[in-house]
């Protein structure tokens, strides 16, 4: 046992970048359970990390590269999902421009790139069956991945904790 959580505890350390060797390996073994040490390494890292803009796009930065999604108060806003036209692999896109659109049964809603670079993948998932960012917003319905070409561009954007700020002050 003790070598299986020693063994997820790498794997943790690689995946997720505000995981280090100290934090995970401190736990007593004996008394840590497997599922224990995979929710500290995921859940707080993955929330920790995302950043958001006025128009609810969120961005989840990995060294040079941002995978962007729309946040769940977006997806609610919209209902349910029909139809998901997103950027072209190559792309190069600018902060802030219209990169794409998402159609759902009330509305057409524009979609924004929260930050500048090119294109390098879209979830194809989503094309197909637009209704994923219903039902996943954060996980399986990310929209596509830009390789970053302004680093700075992130000071922007707003955390979780601002971000539910401005839910609550601004009338959308």
């Amino acid at each position: 046992m003790a070598k299986l959580v020693v063994h997820m505890a790498k794997y943790a350390v690689r995946s997720f970048s505000c995981a280090s060797k100290e934090n995970l390996l401190s736990f007593p073994i004996s008394r840590m359970s497997l599922h224990l040490s995979r929710s500290i390494a995921t859940t707080q890292c993955l929330k920790a990390d995302r950043l958001y803009t006025e128009t609810h796009e969120w961005i989840i930065v990995d060294g040079k590269v941002g995978i962007i999604g729309i946040s769940d108060h977006a997806q609610k806003s919209l209902g349910d999902v029909v139809y998901a036209q997103l950027p072209d692999v190559e792309s190069v896109i600018e902060k802030g421009a219209e990169v794409g659109a998402l159609e759902s049964v009330k509305a057409v809603s524009d979609l924004c790139s929260p930050i500048s670079g090119k294109v390098i993948e879209k979830n194809e998932a989503v094309e197909k069956t637009p209704a994923i960012i219903n039902s996943s917003c954060y996980d399986k319905g990310w929209l596509f991945k830009v390789e970053l070409s302004n680093l700075d561009e992130i000071k922007d954007l707003m955390n979780e904790e601002a971000y539910n700020s401005y839910l609550k002050s601004d009338p959308h």
